[in-house]
């Protein structure tokens, strides 16, 4: 047998087991019939569940991490922070990481700004080393800003906050 013989037929025989694990042992009853409840018909909310619209809390957004664009502090609601990240930075990797791995708070939404190509936002804030983060209002003015070098965990970016 040559060596193609012997990988062709070892793929059909490795296709044949692998399709026969799909398939079932018991055999299919189509005839038999199904019983289903009947639809229940939409009810009145009670007096006491009624809820005013007036009276809703408004429900924050969950808590985002994005990189950062043009126009994305316009279009974003809630806290924003900027992180200013160098891939080649072992402190910036080790934050990016605990943002990654841990629950953004509700309302938040952090912002990775590329620290060696957004030149404009480094002089707009005042930015010089990595690890950097800004809190910007709704027009991208500062509220705070910090360098976490020495706690890089999203507790020591939260604990920032203004």
């Amino acid at each position: 047998m040559t060596t193609r013989t012997t990988i062709a037929a070892g793929a059909a025989i490795a296709l044949m087991i692998g399709l026969g694990g799909c398939s079932t042992s018991a055999p299919l009853d189509v005839a038999a019939p199904v019983a289903t409840a009947p639809a229940a018909e939409p009810s009145e909310p009670a007096p006491s569940e009624a809820v005013d619209d007036a009276e809703a809390e408004p429900v924050a957004a969950p808590g985002e991490y994005l990189d950062y664009y043009d126009g994305a502090i316009a279009e974003t609601p809630g806290l924003k922070v900027l992180f200013f990240h160098a891939s080649w930075c072992p402190k910036c990797r080790a934050l990016d990481e605990d943002i990654e791995a841990n629950a953004i708070p509700d309302g938040m939404t952090i912002f990775k700004v590329d620290f060696d190509t957004a030149n404009d936002l480094k002089q707009r804030y005042g930015v010089t080393l990595q690890t950097t983060i800004v809190y910007v209002d709704d027009e991208g003015e500062l509220l705070t800003k910090g360098v976490l070098y020495d706690d890089t965990t999203l507790d020591a970016l939260i604990a920032a906050a203004p």
